[in-house]
């Protein structure tokens, strides 16, 4: 088993409208053992930037509270916010930095620039791939890619997708048994940030 795959999970992003939505779900485990079910995969960065991560937790949580520490930074250096696409190369760098003894996380950063959605990927090392329409990480990337590519087509409206983000994250996870006990899907908009709690089947 990878070490990216020891703790499981699923990390799921879409683009809509003037929209973007990431779902992920809540479990953390050792292999096969259930260790919580309450696990925070998917991080706020600021207003317009959502940062997901899969892979091992440890990292999970060191890499996140780097990112946040880098962007809290640059905001008291140069006295105002981060655009996304800016924060997509901090990511790269970040990860490549540590080249040698790397982060062993796979992120999806997602964001909304002047109203345009902006989501990309990279590897353990910071190589970015930004995708144009959605983006899949964790133990069951490979089930949700399939459910992205039936549910997707342009223009999808804020409120159907994130029906759409909870209904592939709920089947991906049902089909992973490193994945599931529970999700959460949060929908950035032009206005605002919606949370939206799912319950799943509790194994």
């Amino acid at each position: 088993m990878s070490i990216f795959d020891y703790n499981g999970g699923g990390i799921v992003a879409m683009k809509g409208k003037n929209c973007i939505a990431i779902g992920a779900d809540r479990r953390l485990g050792q292999q096969m053992k259930t260790v919580s079910t309450n696990f925070k995969k998917i991080f706020r960065m600021q207003d317009n930037i959502l940062l997901g991560l899969g892979g091992l937790a440890t990292d999970i949580e060191t890499f996140s509270a780097e990112m946040e520490y880098k962007l809290n930074l640059y905001n008291l250096r140069e006295n105002r916010k981060l655009k996304p696409t800016a924060f997509v190369s901090l990511v790269s760098s970040t990860l490549y930095e540590h080249r040698w003894g790397p982060y062993f996380v796979s992120p999806i950063v997602v964001g909304l620039q002047d109203g345009t959605p902006v989501i990309s990927t990279y590897d353990s090392i910071g190589c970015t791939t930004d995708t144009e329409n959605f983006a899949v990480a964790g133990t069951a990337g490979e089930l949700l890619y399939g459910l992205c590519e039936t549910y997707y087509r342009e223009d999808i409206p804020a409120e159907e997708l994130v029906e759409i983000i909870g209904q592939i994250l709920l089947a991906g996870c049902d089909r992973d048994a490193l994945a599931g006990w529970g999700g959460v899907v949060y929908l950035l908009t032009t206005d605002n940030l919606h949370i939206r709690e799912l319950k799943t089947k509790q194994t």
